[in-house]
């Protein structure tokens, strides 16, 4: 994005923003919005970072890469392993976070909401 020497560190961001669901962009492109990465006093890459609701179905993919199949396909003990991880991440602060995991997970709202209150209860 700048110099060839700036190679090694946008290599090593690159992992984390592609977990995030970001995008690496030229820093003299960057908007408002960007977060703009510095190594060694010089600006190097902008990460644009995505919306909550790209983000979400970023991490749904991210999980059922993981599992290594369709998250609907899961087990219930797995399900609610998934529906914890995905508390503890911010997924349900989304506008329609539970329906999209629901969805994800080939369940019912009211299930979600279910293993949303057993880990409450626990």
């Amino acid at each position: 994005m700048t110099a060839a020497g700036d190679a090694p560190f946008i290599a090593a961001v690159k992992p984390l923003v592609d977990a995030m669901g970001g995008v690496l962009i030229p820093p003299d492109e960057a908007g408002p919005d960007d977060v703009v990465l510095s190594w060694e006093g010089a600006q190097v890459v902008a990460v644009r970072l995505p919306q909550l609701a790209d983000s979400l179905d970023h991490i749904l993919a991210a999980l059922e890469r993981r599992k290594g199949r369709p998250l609907a396909d899961l087990d219930r003990k797995a399900k609610q392993e998934v529906v914890r991880t995905l508390e503890a991440r911010g997924a349900f602060t989304v506008r329609h976070g539970v329906e999209t995991v629901a969805n994800a997970l080939g369940v019912s709202r009211f299930t979600v909401y279910n293993y949303l209150n057993r880990e409450k209860d626990a």
